[in-house]
């Protein structure tokens, strides 16, 4: 069981809020949206932080999610706009098919690939950082990310093609 005391929790959070804001901003696009889900991963950690063993990759995979459940929820809302037929609406966001946003691209991949691009790509960890707080293997984080990457290439070409 960790013991952290409410003196380790302030310097966590001084120390870490400004860097898990800005990945969440990458991840997100907007300012409040990226702040309100840095915010709800230390309140989550918070709860738990007595039994929390290794806090930095519990707040950065929380927050993960936490961007997931953001991203299914704006795709929800899309559809449901399309649905309705609000064309102008549906002008103004764009269609995920149509969007080769790198945020929908990474959306789009499976989870066990998903997680590994999240972090190394996007907070910038190390595969090794990213291995321990996956609970993964060196060489699977390796393994995952080339998938990852050969998934996001075969999407290009497939974009790029529609658009010749």
């Amino acid at each position: 069981m960790a013991s952290h005391s409410e003196e380790d929790a302030a310097d966590l959070f001084r120390s870490l809020y400004p860097r898990l804001a800005g990945w969440c901003r990458r991840l997100v696009d907007d300012d409040g949206t990226a702040h309100e889900i840095a915010a709800e991963a230390f309140t989550r950690l918070w709860a738990r932080w007595t039994k929390v063993e290794e806090p930095t990759g519990f707040l950065y995979v929380t927050a993960a999610n936490l961007v997931r459940d953001h991203w299914r929820r704006l795709e929800r809302e899309r559809r449901a706009l399309r649905h309705a037929g609000r064309e102008e609406a549906v002008k103004q966001q764009p269609d995920a098919a149509d969007d080769p946003s790198v945020r929908i691209m990474v959306e789009s991949l499976p989870e066990r690939l998903r997680d590994p691009v999240l972090l190394y790509y996007f907070a910038d960890l190390p595969v090794r950082e990213v291995a321990v707080r996956l609970g993964r293997n060196e060489g699977t984080v390796k393994s995952d990310l080339h998938a990852a990457r050969e998934l996001l290439r075969a999407t290009l070409g497939g974009l790029h093609e529609r658009t010749r």
